[in-house]
């Protein structure tokens, strides 16, 4: 089991930038896959970006040019970088680690963008 902790959720007017962490308590972090989910109220969950152990990394289209998702292995946690943040983007974010079949989840945290 790895327990996934995301932060740095929060308010942030259209335009504005917010960073997301994800804290992951496992020794094995650079060995697994991670990945950044939304899900806003009424929609489904949709894949927002993913980091590879590789550091190979990819983006929906919807994100592309504005939100970076990287990793610290040495601190076994993954970011989420958004910019030039969209009414659109409001959602509660979850992170997740893949590792052949496992896989696992965070509690999510919400972003809001609103004026």
């Amino acid at each position: 089991q790895v327990q996934l902790v995301e932060s740095g959720g929060g308010l942030v007017q259209p335009g504005g930038s917010l960073r997301l962490s994800c804290a992951a308590a496992t020794s094995s972090f650079s060995l697994y896959d991670m990945a950044w989910y939304r899900q806003a109220p009424g929609k489904q969950r949709e894949l927002v970006a993913t980091i590879t152990m590789t550091g190979t990394t990819n983006y929906a289209d919807s994100v592309k040019g504005r939100f970076t998702i990287s990793r610290d292995n040495a601190k076994r946690t993954v970011y989420l970088q958004m910019n030039s943040l969209k009414p659109e983007d409001t959602a509660v974010y979850s992170c997740n680690a893949g590792f052949g079949t496992q896989s696992y989840w965070g509690q999510g945290t919400q972003v809001a963008v609103s004026s």
